[in-house]
């Protein structure tokens, strides 16, 4: 059969890809928010100077990184249901399976990248910090965070982009995402060209967006540093020293 144009852009403009577009960027948002909050209290278990805090988190990184992410999607939504009979209810559904599934993974990924920016902190900073009196809140908050931030944006940002990805694989437990609802579609007309396409546009769409959001926001972070220049312990004092 020939490629359709007319059937790529009947596709393209359906309710039913629509929907599953809205599906996937809200599946992305919650697991991308929930997997790097996670992700953030692993990396600080895993510079903790308790052995069993730090080996805790060890392990947790060493596990999910370890499953691929189909595996753990199926496992949450077909094998937790028989450990947990309270998620047999229906409050249960594919997509909160899903959030949880991709939020665990996406968390041990995302623990190793805050990891890295952390280390990359000078530690004459912190030093410094708390001896103007600056309470560790506060030396996280206002030194080490804002620094973090700036050196973990390009890998998070591929994260996210990655994520976008992987939700695809949750039309494996039949949440009706865009790769499951054009999966629908293509079983009922046999259109796989045309709607394999239309499907494809979508995700390149939502891509294009989420690499020119990256370009914005790390030339914002490239203007702030160049504008902050290299700070030495001594000058930290100083800018801090009000804030105490």
């Amino acid at each position: 059969m020939d490629f359709q144009p007319d059937i790529f852009v009947e596709a393209l403009t359906s309710r039913a890809l629509l929907q599953g577009v809205q599906v996937t960027i809200a599946l992305t948002i919650v697991a991308m928010i929930a997997g790097l909050a996670l992700g953030l209290l692993v990396a600080l278990m895993r510079d903790h100077s308790s052995p069993l805090l730090r080996g805790v988190a060890w392990t947790y990184v060493w596990l999910f990184r370890g499953i691929p992410t189909l595996v753990l999607l199926l496992f949450v939504w077909n094998a937790l249901p028989q450990l947990f009979p309270a998620l047999k209810e229906r409050w249960f559904s594919q997509f909160i399976a899903a959030s949880i599934a991709l939020s665990v993974n996406e968390a041990a990924y995302a623990a190793e990248i805050i990891r890295g920016g952390l280390l990359s902190v000078d530690e004459g900073q912190r030093v410094a910090a708390r001896a103007i009196g600056l309470s560790p809140t506060k030396v996280f908050t206002k030194v080490i965070a804002p620094q973090v931030v700036r050196v973990t944006i390009p890998p998070l940002s591929n994260d996210f982009i990655t994520m976008l990805k992987i939700t695809s694989l949750a039309a494996f437990i039949s949440l009706q995402e865009l790769l499951s609802l054009t999966r629908t579609a293509v079983a009922l007309n046999f259109r796989f060209a045309e709607y394999y396409a239309a499907a494809a546009i979508y995700y390149l769409v939502l891509v294009t967006i989420l690499m020119v959001v990256q370009a914005w926001v790390e030339r914002r972070f490239r203007w702030i540093s160049q504008r902050a220049g290299g700070r030495s312990a001594a000058e930290l004092v100083r800018q801090l020293a009000p804030m105490r």
